[in-house]
C-alpha cells in the first residue's frame, strides 16, 4: 500500500467518496478508531453532474464543512426547467429544515474536501489501497475484518494481499460494490437503474446560478425504422464557475430503449442543437464523455448483515426521481456513524448486533416510502406517450410544476410544523400511505 496500514481499527470504511468520508468524519469525532481505505488518490475524478441540491448542502452544513468560493464551491438559486416550449425557473423553497440554496463543485474538489475534512477530525485516510474481499470468521460467519493490497495512482491493484482486521466494516465502494458481492449480496433486479453521461466544455454559461434541467430528451429513429421518441430522462447544464459547464443526460431504465440507445450519441446530438455561443461544440469541449450507472431505490439488499453495512451506491441509494445520490449517501452515512457509535458502547456481541440491526430499520423509515414513490413515477414516465403529455401540459402550469421540484427534489418543511404549505401536506399524506420499500 502506499504507506503501511494499521492492522486493526474499529472500523474499516472501503471507499473515500462522499458516503465513505462523511461516515469517517462522524465515527472520528465520536472518538472511534476509523480506518478510511480508498483504492486511488486524491484529486480524482468520478462521473457525476457536480449538482448538489438544498439536500446536499444540508448534509454539508451539518458536516460542519466550509463551502467558500475561492475553494471552488459555487452557490446556485434553484432550478431552471425547459421543455414543451416552456421555461421555468423555481426557486429552491424556503424551508426550515434546509438550506435555500444548491451548490456545484466538481467531483474532483468535493471527494477530496470530504476526506481531508474526516481526516482531520481524526480518521485514518489510507490512499492507493484496493481492498480485495471481506475477512469472514469460520465460526461465527461474521465479517471482521478484510484484505487489501496496495493500488497504482489508477486505483488498480499492485501489491501483496494483508489482513486488516475490525468488528464492523462499512462498505462505500460505489457501483461496484465488491465487498457485497463477494458475499453474495446480489443487485435487486425489482429497482430501477439509471445510466448517466456527462462531459464539460468551455463556455460563457459557465458563471449561471441556476441548476438547469432539459425536460425533454429526444432519441433519433433508429436505422430499422423504429421511432426515437422521448426519453425517460433529462438533460443538465451546471455552470462549475472555472469557465466550463457540465452537460450531460440521465436516462431511466424504464422505456423498452433503455439499452437499445447510444446515450453517448444522445448528448452529441442534443449539444449540436444548442445555440452556437454557448461553445457546446468539439472544439471547446474539455474531456471525454464519460459513463456510469445510477443504482436506485435500494437496489441492493440487505444493508447490514453479519457485520458489514452498504451506504451510497453500494446499497442502491440514488433517488428514482431526480438521480441525486450524494445527498442520500451522505445521510445514509450520517445514519450508520450514529448507529455504529451507538453499538460501540454496548457490552456483549448479541447487544451491539441489536443495535446494529436498527440501521436498516432507520434508513427505510427515512427513505422508504418516499422510494416506493419513486419507483411508480419511473414506471410512468417510461411510457414515452405519458412523458410526452406530462411535459407538454405539465410545464404549462408553473402551480403544478412548483410541486414537481420539492417531490422530485424532496424539498418538504418537517411534517410536524403547522405553517407547512399544501404542497409538503400533499407530499407528506402520499409518503405517508405508500408502503415502505423492503432494504432488509
Amino acid at each position: 500500500m502506499a504507506a503501511q496500514a494499521s492492522n486493526s481499527a474499529d472500523v474499516i470504511i472501503v471507499g473515500a467518496g462522499p458516503a465513505g468520508s462523511t461516515a469517517a468524519y462522524y465515527l472520528a469525532l465520536a472518538g472511534l478508531d476509523v480506518l478510511l481505505l480508498e483504492k486511488t488518490s486524491f484529486p480524482r475524478e468520478k462521473v457525476c453532474g457536480d449538482g448538489l441540491t438544498p439536500r446536499a448542502a444540508r448534509e454539508l452544513e451539518l458536516l460542519g464543512l466550509p463551502i467558500r468560493p475561492e475553494d471552488g464551491w459555487r452557490k446556485n438559486k434553484g432550478l431552471r426547467l425547459i421543455g414543451g416550449g416552456h421555461r421555468l425557473e423555481l426557486p429552491w423553497p424556503e424551508l426550515s429544515t434546509f438550506p435555500d440554496y444548491g451548490l456545484v463543485r466538481t467531483r474532483e474538489g468535493f471527494d477530496e474536501a470530504l476526506a481531508r475534512h474526516a481526516q482531520a477530525a481524526g480518521a485514518k485516510l489510507q490512499e492507493r489501497t484496493y481492498v480485495t474481499a471481506p475477512i469472514v470468521d469460520d465460526v461465527s460467519g461474521r465479517i471482521v475484518g478484510v484484505r487489501a493490497a496496495a493500488a497504482d495512482d489508477k486505483g488498480r491493484r499492485v501489491g501483496e494481499e494483508q489482513p486488516v482486521y475490525a468488528p464492523l466494516v462499512l462498505a462505500c465502494d460505489g457501483i461496484s460494490a465488491r465487498m457485497a458481492l463477494a458475499l453474495g449480496i446480489e443487485k435487486r433486479d425489482d429497482r430501477p437503474l439509471g445510466v448517466a453521461v456527462r462531459t464539460y466544455f468551455e463556455s460563457p454559461r459557465h458563471d449561471d446560478d441556476w441548476l438547469e434541467s432539459w425536460v425533454e430528451l429526444r432519441a433519433k429513429d433508429a436505422d430499422d425504422g423504429s421511432r426515437g421518441g422521448v426519453l425517460p430522462g433529462y438533460g443538465w447544464v451546471f455552470g462549475v464557475g472555472d469557465g466550463t459547464s457540465n452537460v450531460g443526460l440521465g436516462i431511466l431504465n424504464s422505456s423498452k430503449q433503455f439499452g437499445k440507445v447510444d446515450y453517448r450519441q444522445v448528448l452529441r446530438d442534443w449539444t449540436a442543437s444548442m445555440p452556437a455561443e454557448w461553445q457546446f461544440d468539439p472544439e471547446h469541449q474539455r474531456g471525454p464523455i464519460r459513463g456510469a450507472a445510477l443504482p436506485m431505490a435500494f437496489n441492493r439488499t440487505p444493508h447490514y448483515r453479519d457485520g458489514i453495512m452498504l451506504a451510497g451506491d453500494s446499497g442502491g441509494m440514488v433517488n428514482p426521481f431526480n438521480g441525486e445520490g450524494i445527498a442520500y449517501a451522505m445521510q445514509a452515512a450520517r445514519i450508520a456513524a450514529d448507529v455504529i457509535a451507538q453499538a460501540h458502547t454496548r457490552r456483549g456481541v448479541a447487544n451491539k448486533e441489536r443495535v446494529l440491526n436498527e440501521y436498516p430499520r432507520a434508513v427505510k423509515a427515512e427513505l422508504g416510502s418516499y422510494y416506493t414513490l419513486g419507483r411508480g413515477f419511473v414506471s410512468v414516465i417510461g411510457r414515452p406517450a405519458l412523458m410526452q403529455i406530462g411535459v407538454k401540459y405539465g410545464m404549462a402550469l408553473p402551480t403544478l410544476m412548483r410541486f414537481i421540484v420539492k417531490l422530485l427534489a424532496n424539498l418538504t418543511e418537517d411534517p410536524r410544523r403547522p405553517d407547512r404549505d399544501a404542497y409538503d401536506r400533499v407530499i407528506h399524506a402520499l409518503t405517508f400511505l405508500t408502503p415502505a420499500t423492503d432494504n432488509q
